[in-house]
């Protein structure tokens, strides 16, 4: 749990930790920076299976990524670990297969309760099913899919962001910038 001397921790989960899963930390991170939350939450990645661990991001991720100011010439491709349930705050699943898995795997309520489709955070997709909050796995396809794994993730940071400030707010005894309005990310245009 986050506390006054240690972050708000997220995880991003996709298959291979190559594509979905790194390009949504990576913009988390971009966007809580420019919120001034940056010393206030961490947000690493993983994949759910070993097939890419220990090789970087995919080429079109990070040409997407590099598109728009946020370098990723560091991400190194790892699998999920159990103990990351009790370890992370939230854990934001990409596709409905990482969700569901991350279910079965949860130990218990309160790790289950931390498990989240990313894109329901997506007022456009709030309250649908989970089925149809799925973002599809671009490593089949083109840079148009790479585009639109961007679009998918960037409609939902700002109700990550807003429901991170909420949890650090309610947790810390501290309310997070009042009347200050969402600032425009402008490297995530």
């Amino acid at each position: 749990m986050y506390s006054k001397t240690s972050p708000y921790r997220i995880i991003t989960v996709c298959t291979g930790n190559i594509c979905r899963s790194p390009m949504a930390a990576l913009m988390l991170t971009e966007a809580f920076a420019a919120e001034g939350l940056g010393e206030l939450v961490d947000v690493d990645s993983a994949g759910t299976t070993a097939y890419e661990v220990g090789h970087p991001i995919d080429p079109r991720a990070a040409r997407k990524l590099t598109a728009h100011h946020i370098a990723s010439e560091d991400h190194v491709a790892r699998e999920w670990r159990r103990e990351w349930f009790a370890e992370r705050d939230l854990i934001l699943a990409l596709d409905v297969d990482h969700f569901g898995w991350l279910q079965e795997g949860a130990p218990d309520r309160e790790s289950l309760a931390k498990v989240k489709m990313l894109r329901s955070f997506d007022p456009r997709m709030a309250g649908r099913s989970s089925l149809d909050q799925g973002i599809e796995d671009p490593w089949y396809g083109g840079h148009t899919d790479f585009d639109n794994t961007w679009t998918l993730i960037k409609a939902a940071i700002p109700g990550i962001v807003q429901h991170v400030k909420e949890a650090i707010s309610e947790q810390a005894g501290i309310e997070l910038n009042p009347a200050r309005e969402p600032q425009q990310v402008t490297s995530m245009s």
